[in-house]
């Protein structure tokens, strides 16, 4: 039996810096739109810094539960999370820009496919380490895992979210390949999933839009390509010191919601190239202690469980950040942390407290 030992204070620091910087970026970028619309400055902010409050109290409590018993609980969680994405087609549910994908709470709203990104890894990781002589074998270890990935990534599809299917997709397929899955199964599944986005992008005009935009920005600056356009705008103004905090002009609605899918241009754009590069060795320090993690944990559910929060942050951030630069085609998701959304910090906080507490158990001494 491995002693309980203290959690990763290198990891814990990074997250808050990370939280830090997102509270004071929301507050920069969301200012003008706040001013005018909301007729208060501060509208965003406070929204930001009650989340993150709210966040560091889950990260506290899941750092001192210990994630082994999450396993025992893993079905119960999973389910919640499905029930919770399904409450979106009840009158709770509530559409903004076309898309119905938030619980309207009364003085906040909720968004389940959140909840559902971390349910899933939890219940993935539970049955991988349940069914762990018989991940290779098709039909007994690898069907059933698609199954669940298909529910999970299907019910945050059918609510307009290919960009979160695609993420979370990705990551429940690392697990896999670290659990053990066969390389040639994990292509053709690889594959699958591929030809899956690819037909939900054809499928819908303004997905097709959004790859015209990407392939020439500049052509299409005053329709689709217009978002993408001032993103790189913003980080080209910014330059290596950037034009200094609070001085962004894209935000000034010329970006839209540039407190969200788009908050690293406005980093780059106020902080320039070293704000940008801070922000990226912050999340490389984060994602290192992750892995440490997972290569040190002492049983194969921690190991796939911290697997799984790693590979969701890595996949998500390297995704928003290669939206804003242009180097993917265009799609709306947030950086972890950092942009802003009261959902989104809560469960990544959350998730940052189950792998704090997993690295209490680590065994650094093993060969």
């Amino acid at each position: 039996m491995i002693k309980k030992r203290a959690c990763d204070f290198t990891l814990m620091i990074v997250t808050i810096l990370l939280v830090f910087i997102g509270i004071i970026m929301v507050f920069s970028s969301s200012y003008p739109e706040a001013y005018y619309k909301m007729k208060d400055g501060y509208f965003f902010l406070k929204k930001q810094m009650f989340f993150s409050v709210l966040g560091l109290f889950a990260m506290i409590f899941f750092m001192n539960f210990d994630y082994w018993r999450l396993q025992k609980l893993s079905k119960l969680i999973f389910l919640i999370s499905i029930v919770l994405g399904l409450l979106i087609f009840t009158p709770l549910g509530t559409e903004f820009h076309g898309a119905r994908r938030w619980i309207n709470l009364g003085f906040t709203t909720f968004q389940p496919s959140e909840a559902i990104k971390l349910g899933s890894i939890i219940y993935l990781a539970s049955y991988l380490a349940r069914k762990k002589d018989k991940i290779e074998s098709f039909f007994k270890g690898v069907m059933p895992s698609l199954i669940i990935i298909g529910i999970a990534c299907g019910l945050i599809i059918i609510q307009k979210d290919l960009s979160t299917s695609a993420t979370l997709g990705l990551t429940l397929m690392i697990m896999l390949f670290i659990a053990g899955m066969r390389f040639l199964h994990l292509t053709f599944f690889v594959l699958l999933g591929l030809g899956g986005v690819v037909g939900a992008i054809l499928k819908e005009d303004f997905r097709r839009k959004r790859i015209l935009a990407f392939l020439d920005p500049f052509k299409y600056k005053d329709t689709v390509g217009w978002q993408l356009v001032q993103s790189l705008y913003a980080l080209g103004s910014g330059g290596i010191f950037g034009l200094g905090l609070g001085k962004s002009r894209q935000k000034f609605f010329y970006i839209p919601e540039p407190y969200n899918d788009f908050i690293f241009a406005i980093i780059g754009e106020e902080l320039g190239f070293v704000g940008c590069v801070t922000v990226i060795i912050l999340f490389l320090i984060l994602i290192w202690r992750g892995i440490r993690i997972a290569v040190n944990t002492r049983d194969l559910f921690g190991c796939l469980l911290a697997s799984g929060i790693v590979a969701l942050i890595t996949v998500q951030s390297m995704i928003h950040i290669a939206v804003v630069t242009s180097s993917i085609p265009p799609t709306g998701i947030p950086l972890p942390f950092v942009s802003f959304g009261g959902t989104s910090l809560l469960i990544f906080m959350s998730a940052i407290g189950i792998l704090l507490n997993i690295s209490r158990y680590t065994d650094l001494d093993r060969s």
